[in-house]
């Protein structure tokens, strides 16, 4: 398929792109970009008059729940939600059932996945079998199956002699570590942040310490073993004076912000609503600041959704016995541009940076890039459409979201990957 991009505002971090141009795609590749190219070349015409033309959206942080957690969501409902959101490419991580700690799981979800023929999708693995912090996972036999990182998210690897050495066989394959920061001991039955909020609605808080001690203990592992560390979800403000601090020693450290994390403070939260209960928390509103400032200064250099869809009766129970989580892949963009971009925060650019240039350039993928030769992994984003998020829009199983109703301005129209239009509401 042929497909020509005509009248967009490309934007394009790799190379610094940033004004109005058709893209011309063939063979799955971006094969030109220039002013007026001629429209008989192409087999299809979308037409991007207003829009961004950016590269596909890469999601270092989602949770699919295949195996073992299908009700929930599965590859294909997933799929289907990340390219409503104009992901090309995300990392799903390993707390399914069974836990992908092994070759078998990976292979599975990759190949369901590629007969999905939808978007890309990559199986993050384990650091230690069973996530059950006792054992390293077969940490190199995933890598050969094609796990781009590790990870224990869902829980931090607690046994820090055991942790450092899968930080050193992670240094040995050339992967990153991407790190969920939660000392167990110190939640203590937690279910939101701890603060004036928690006290008036009676609930257990989780301490911003609970963050931030695993934050320090990683960025020193990293230290000490050169591995490549990437700190998932950061809510708390000396989070990112952590990450600032280690990368003037030259730590090989990353970070990611999520979506309701730079929006919502626990001020925003509705008596006991369980879709404001994620983890880490919501917190205060001077750590979302610190957050926000800490994407606009580059500290902070990917944004990721940690999509985490749950079913309405996990949800519909009180906030002591719901589950964390909440979904994301369909509202991250919107909430991005609404909050950052047209916050005064970030540029589109720095926007399409975060979202995918940085993550591909952390993953080690040759994406995020729509320059010519480059995949056509490609999202079309109208900056100017104002509407109400409507979670029983969703292509996703999970409904579990704060942001129903919530009016935002930005909308993805039109996600193509490897050169095929896998989700359009452009020129219909």
């Amino acid at each position: 398929m042929t497909i020509l991009i005509k009248g967009g505002h490309v934007i394009n971090p790799a190379t610094q792109m940033d004004e109005v141009a058709d893209v011309l795609i063939e063979d799955q590749k971006i094969k030109k970009i220039g002013k007026e190219l001629p429209e008989k070349e192409a087999e299809r015409v979308i037409n991007a008059d207003g829009c961004y033309v950016m590269p596909g959206f890469i999601d270092m942080h989602v949770h699919f729940r295949d195996p073992g957690f299908e009700q929930k969501e599965d590859i294909y409902t997933g799929m289907q939600a990340a390219a409503h959101g104009g992901y090309t490419t995300v990392l799903t991580m390993p707390n399914t059932k069974p836990v992908a700690d092994n070759p078998d799981i990976v292979n599975y979800v990759h190949n369901k996945a590629k007969s999905g023929n939808c978007i890309h999708v990559l199986q993050v693995g384990a650091v230690t079998k069973g996530q059950q912090g006792k054992e390293l996972a077969d940490i190199e036999g995933m890598v050969k199956a094609g796990s781009p990182a590790i990870s224990e998210d869902g829980k931090s690897v607690m046994d820090a002699a055991l942790y450092r050495d899968g930080m050193l066989e992670a240094a040995r394959l050339g992967i990153p570590v991407l790190a969920h920061c939660e000392d167990i001991h110190m939640v203590r039955g937690g279910v939101m942040n701890a603060d004036a909020k928690a006290k008036e609605l009676g609930l257990p808080g989780i301490t911003n310490s609970v963050e931030d001690v695993i934050v320090a203990r990683d960025i020193i592992l990293a230290k000490d073993t050169g591995a490549q560390l990437h700190l998932c979800h950061c809510s708390t403000k000396d989070s990112v004076l952590m990450v600032k601090v280690a990368k003037e020693e030259g730590v090989r450290v990353s970070a990611e912000v999520c979506p309701h994390h730079f929006t919502l403070s626990t001020d925003d939260m509705k008596e006991a609503d369980t879709n404001y209960k994620m983890n880490p928390p919501l917190r205060t509103k001077e750590d979302v600041k610190a957050l926000r400032e800490g994407l606009r200064d580059g500290i902070m250099e990917v944004i990721s959704t940690d999509h985490a869809p749950h079913t309405f009766e996990d949800k519909n129970r009180s906030m002591q016995e719901a589950p964390f989580g909440i979904v994301g892949l369909e509202t991250a963009a919107c909430l991005t541009h609404n909050e950052l971009v047209l916050g005064g925060y970030l540029t589109p650019m720095q926007m399409a940076a975060c979202m995918s240039y940085h993550p591909a350039q952390i993953v080690g993928i040759d994406k995020g890039d729509i320059q010519p030769g480059k995949a056509a992994d490609v999202v079309i984003f109208d900056p100017e459409e104002t509407y109400r998020i409507d979670k029983n829009t969703f292509a996703s199983k999970g409904r579990n979201t704060p942001f129903d109703g919530k009016e935002v301005t930005g909308r993805v129209k039109c996600t193509i990957c490897d050169g095929e239009v896998v989700f359009n509401e452009l020129n219909k």
